[in-house]
């Protein structure tokens, strides 16, 4: 289930000893981490959950706290879903991912890809656009998906809550969180911060 924290006193150390294994430096007095401490909470209370997404509070924390470049940002994204038959009369479903994105002060980058589904035609199309700025996102893999549907509290929408784990030629494991009413979305939350997280621990530069 959602995972609560007991008390303020507990979700500060939680929070902190957090920030510690991050390798984040933190005086425990620096009033951020009282506000940090107070975003957790309200975020967990929407869905999202920090326990097995470490990369994921790491990024949130670090945005907070330190800083973490925006290697790119998003303009726009589409997905199409397509089920038809083939011509060996196999009935077969395609994605297709258009997606617009800018990287620093360069102009928009456009690309298509289709996929095995929503998330990995996604994965392509925003590798794709991204590689030539930060190649080494070649050796990034999804190696799991999980999804969701959080149980609404009475007159709420239901959310969904997508998990990706990542790993890469070093063998590391990271994985990243990412919430919405539709499921699309969580997935792009969580893919734009296992992207992001990719670049951010290789020590690329924004461009």
């Amino acid at each position: 289930g959602r995972h609560i924290v007991v008390s303020d006193q507990a979700g500060r150390s939680n929070v902190i000893a957090r920030l510690r294994e991050c390798g984040l430096a933190v005086n425990p007095a620096d009033p951020r981490i009282n506000r940090l401490v107070e975003e957790v909470k309200e975020r967990e209370h929407k869905g999202y959950t920090y326990d097995g997404a470490e990369a994921s509070f790491e990024l949130y924390a670090r945005r907070l706290l330190d800083t973490v470049p925006e290697y790119f940002r998003l303009a726009s994204f589409r997905v199409i879903d397509e089920r038809r038959w083939n011509a060996r009369n196999e009935l077969i479903t395609l994605s297709e991912a258009t997606i617009k994105i800018q990287v620093k002060d360069k102009p928009h980058i456009m690309t298509v890809a289709e996929g095995n589904g929503p998330v990995n035609a996604l994965d392509t199309a925003l590798r794709r656009a991204l590689i030539t700025y930060y190649p080494s996102l070649a050796t990034l893999k999804l190696v799991d998906y999980k999804v969701r549907i959080l149980t609404p509290d009475a007159g709420t929408e239901a959310v969904t809550r997508v998990m990706i784990e990542s790993t890469d030629d070093t063998g590391q494991r990271w994985a990243t969180v990412g919430v919405s009413t539709n499921v699309i979305d969580a997935s792009y939350n969580a893919l734009n911060d296992a992207i992001t997280y990719k670049i951010f621990r290789d020590g690329t530069a924004a461009p």
